[in-house]
């Protein structure tokens, strides 16, 4: 069999360490000469006395740092815009993003737009960053966005709608892996971010254009170390063994996708985010079940190899080991906890063709799904998830 061609990227650099956030400041002294940090997160993160130990940590080793924690969920152009001039006026020469998701994509962005002349309008869409970056560090607290190793941000424009910037220069110089850090996540987040990573897994496996074999790899052990360790995070926040594994699956799941893109569940998700301002993850796991049926059509031969990364019981031909594996992941949805109709979460009945009218917007999305979705196919995956 001939290997169709390929590029993988990812970050040069990547230290795993329970407790290592205590010693950011030590570890990054001798990995950059700059000393004026700013360090980006969320002010819930800063409230749960998470930030003040790794402020004082980074100015241990001879830091200067300044704290920005604006970001929100979803968070929209003004918060870049308010945080790159605070990183500029504080005299920022290096980056560090600390939290979930968002306070990632953040930081991406704001060491880019700090040396640079060019607009965050212009960035949008893929390959459009021109020239280089600040330094760049980016340490999770959360197990599902994979930001931290990915090439893209996505922010807010307008009211409803989210934009995304895809280039090599947001891939960071320095990923930290503390999985302490996501001991404090309550289950819902830890249920929703679980499956969001889970999600990136999946989509990367069966990505219709640049599937290629070191993502399938990263997929395989990610979805394994995610599936099962997910509802034993979900059941117990400090079980040491189940949130290390969490962290690392879903950076291997955020490998993966950089180099192999999301799909239709991730183009359905967005629209439910921006209207709704439901969190991505939780946006995701609820679409997760309709499309994985919808796709069956087309991925069963690789949802069928995927039961068995699972070790999903039972055995047959690729449909119904296919079918085996849309089950089990139900189930695990089930036992994670997380709120599983758009209904419970606020979604109105007369919303969803509104929102299958959004969806076809993400088209850098949708032509990665292994079967092509249309409007109506869209308006009957959302009522399906109703």
């Amino acid at each position: 069999m001939t290997i169709n061609p390929f590029e993988f990227r990812t970050v040069p650099s990547m230290q795993v360490a329970w407790g290592g956030a205590a010693k950011l400041g030590e570890i990054l002294a001798g990995r950059f000469v700059q000393r004026n940090a700013l360090l980006i997160t969320d002010s819930g993160l800063v409230k749960a006395g998470l930030i003040q130990p790794i402020a004082e940590a980074l100015s241990a080793s001879g830091f200067s740092v300044e704290t920005f924690d604006k970001v929100v969920a979803d968070p929209p152009e003004h918060v870049v815009a308010e945080c790159v001039a605070s990183a500029k006026a504080f005299g920022a020469d290096i980056v560090i993003g600390l939290g979930g998701g968002s306070s990632l994509d953040i930081a991406k962005l704001v060491a880019v737009l700090l040396v640079s002349d060019q607009s965050l309008s212009d960035m949008y869409g893929i390959g459009n960053v021109k020239g280089s970056r600040a330094p760049l560090v980016l340490v999770p607290t959360t197990a599902g966005t994979g930001s931290e190793v990915t090439n893209i941000s996505i922010i807010t424009t307008g009211e409803t709608t989210k934009m995304g910037v895809v280039s090599p220069q947001l891939y960071a110089d320095f990923v930290l892996l503390d999985a302490e850090l996501t001991v404090g996540l309550p289950q819902v987040h830890t249920a929703a971010t679980g499956i969001d990573a889970m999600v990136h897994a999946i989509e990367a496996y069966t990505s219709k254009h640049k599937k290629n074999p070191l993502s399938d790899c990263l997929a395989r052990e990610a979805l394994r170390l995610l599936g099962d360790n997910l509802v034993a995070a979900c059941k117990d926040g400090k079980n040491r063994h189940a949130r290390e594994a969490m962290l690392l699956g879903a950076t291997l799941a955020g490998q993966a996708f950089a180099n192999s893109p999301v799909a239709a569940v991730h183009a359905l998700a967005y629209p439910l985010g921006g209207h709704y301002h439901i969190p991505h993850g939780l946006s995701n796991a609820l679409m997760l079940g309709p499309i994985l049926r919808f796709n069956a059509a087309a991925a069963a031969p690789l949802y069928a190899e995927l039961a068995d990364v699972l070790k999903v019981p039972g055995e047959g031909d690729a449909t119904t080991r296919s079918t085996a594996f849309v089950q089990h992941m139900e189930k695990l949805m089930d036992e994670s906890g997380a709120p599983r109709r758009l209904r419970d979460v606020g979604v109105t009945d007369n919303s969803l063709a509104m929102l299958a009218s959004d969806a076809m917007k993400q088209t850098r999305l949708l032509v990665n799904n292994p079967v092509e979705v249309r409007e109506e196919d869209a308006l009957a995956l959302y009522r399906e998830a109703f």
